[in-house]
């Protein structure tokens, strides 16, 4: 191409295309252009990568890549509304929390689907979102915080696990319709794992217990958020 030869609408077409597929390989994620308005689809999958490095073979949502791109998608004018996809085993709690504390103080639309499995750390990523929503079989594993490798055994290391657990049981209840007591009594239950305390709870069920809005698919979650672009649209602009 020529210093003045401007790039055909089937090479933009070309290069859109390009640049999307890179973006859904490098961060599972895409832009959707629609006549209801622009859609961001962000998956969170895998495991929730903290300051400590995941193993080579492990699928990993990493929170450095996950909080400036939050931050950009809430600026650009080009984003109407976000939807979450998550099928996440869980991991670094505060990585987690971050990430679910930015999707929170979102002004942009946004809609988290349950796929597959939200598990620990992953509940406080699927109530954060406006709406959310979960498949059937989709499955919630809530239990108290833990942690691997050394641990000091003093009594300031329980506290701090103790207050820790109580920032995920407040950003739960506060961003759903579960209360704080009926979310901890979940937490410590004891007959649902083998080897661990905690419950193992499915799609519909969440929503029975007021974890997750409804349950729904794909369509549900993209007609809620037309919804609420649709609505967003409507409000007058602040002047």
């Amino acid at each position: 191409m020529t210093e003045n030869t401007r790039p055909t609408d089937t090479e933009k077409e070309k290069d859109g295309g390009n640049e999307t597929a890179q973006s859904i390989l490098d961060f599972g994620s895409a832009m959707t252009r629609t006549p209801h308005g622009n859609v961001y689809c962000l998956t969170i999958i895998g495991q929730i990568e903290g300051h400590t490095t995941a193993g080579n073979s492990a699928k990993t949502t990493k929170y450095e890549h996950v909080l400036p791109l939050l931050a950009k998608l809430e600026e650009s004018e080009e984003v109407d509304g976000v939807l979450f996809l998550l099928n996440t085993v869980g991991g670094d709690v505060e990585a987690g929390l971050a990430i679910a504390e930015l999707i929170a103080g979102m002004t942009k639309p946004t809609v988290s689907i349950v796929l597959g499995g939200s598990h620990s750390i992953g509940v406080p990523l699927a109530v954060a979102a406006k709406r959310s929503f979960a498949v059937p079989s989709a499955a919630m594993t809530i239990h108290p915080v833990r942690m691997s490798g050394t641990v000091i055994a003093a009594p300031q290391t329980y506290n701090y696990f103790q207050r820790l657990q109580e920032r995920i049981v407040a950003f739960v209840s506060g961003h759903s319709q579960i209360s704080a007591e009926k979310f901890q009594s979940l937490m410590l239950q004891k007959d649902d794992m083998a080897a661990d305390v905690g419950s193992v709870i499915y799609g519909e069920e969440a929503v029975r217990l007021g974890i997750i809005d409804a349950v729904g698919g794909l369509s549900d979650g993209l007609a809620c958020l037309y919804r609420q672009i649709g609505e967003q649209k409507e409000k007058p602009a602040v002047q």
